[in-house]
């Protein structure tokens, strides 16, 4: 299997909302699943609809499987989180549309040739492909969601190799195996850039009234270039994909502090949940996680 040329790097670059409140919540509020990957991976993912919202406007994909020739097993995966806006049902349309289309495309493309013993003839590097699939899922989106928009952050697993594809403000992380989290995206948020520019600090930016303002987004009608890059997955290691009714209410020391003392993807990411919702819950919360110990 020669996959030499899909990890060719190109040079992809284009350019996040805190409101703590505690009380348990039923767990009965919370989707999980968990799946073990033969070889190196294991994932889980929860989500909930959050304590003040009525709509559900996150949608996540999460799908992995193993080429084993031999004694060589080669893992891949996909996963992606999206978190949907426009109101009433435009922002459920355009993440469930963005993320079908990004997902179909990078299957077609990749998966498929891969399976079936093609993928030595293709001559698109990952991230090349990552940028075509995001030019569909705009696409889809603005058929389907027209003033619609969402926000897209997926990453693509091909042995060690991570490539990340990332619009808007969900994130993705990775964790060190002593639960240290690195952000690996950057939000393309208006209080972010003025964070950047040293205009407000790190408390006015958590109560800022535009905090939940982006300046890039799938389906916006302006041009943009989405964030790309391929990374080497930590070894022993995490990767965390979360929207931001996650990180915009739990702060990175308490969820290194789950990373550390839970094992399970599928009881961290609960946990995770859980934390977003004793904080009040403000919005829709996404969480996938996925270990690697290889």
């Amino acid at each position: 299997m020669n996959l030499g040329r899909l990890f060719q790097k190109k040079e992809i670059t284009g350019e996040m909302k805190t409101n703590p409140v505690a009380e348990e919540l039923p767990k009965s509020n919370i989707k999980t699943r968990e799946r073990r990957m033969v070889g190196q991976y294991i994932f889980g993912t929860a989500q909930s609809v959050g304590r003040q919202r009525e709509h559900n406007e996150d949608t996540l994909f999460a799908f992995s499987s193993v080429l084993r020739e031999g004694d060589v097993e080669f893992p891949f995966g996909l996963f992606i989180v999206a978190d949907g806006m426009g109101g009433h049902q435009h922002g459920e349309i355009a993440s469930g549309a963005a993320i079908k289309a990004l997902s179909a495309y990078l299957i077609e493309k990749l998966i498929v040739p891969i399976l079936n013993g093609s993928s030595g003839s293709l001559d698109t590097s990952l991230q090349e492909l990552m940028e075509e699939g995001i030019e569909a899922a705009q696409d889809a989106v603005v058929r389907n969601a027209p003033g619609g928009g969402t926000t897209l952050t997926a990453a693509l697993i091909l042995g060690d190799q991570v490539t990340i594809g990332h619009v808007g403000d969900s994130r993705a992380y990775f964790a060190e195996a002593d639960g240290e989290l690195n952000a690996i995206t950057k939000d393309h948020s208006l209080v972010k850039r003025l964070l950047e520019l040293g205009q407000i600090s790190e408390k006015e930016a958590s109560i800022h009234p535009q905090r939940n303002v982006l300046y890039r987004a799938v389906g916006q009608t302006e041009p943009y270039r989405p964030d790309i890059d391929t990374l080497t997955f930590p070894a022993p290691g995490s990767l965390l994909l979360c929207s931001d009714g996650l990180w915009g209410v739990v702060g990175k020391t308490n969820l290194q502090k789950i990373l550390r003392k839970t094992s399970s993807p599928m009881e961290i990411c609960e946990k995770m949940v859980d934390l977003a919702n004793q904080a009040g819950g403000p919005d829709n919360i996404t969480v996938i996680l996925v270990q690697n110990f290889d």
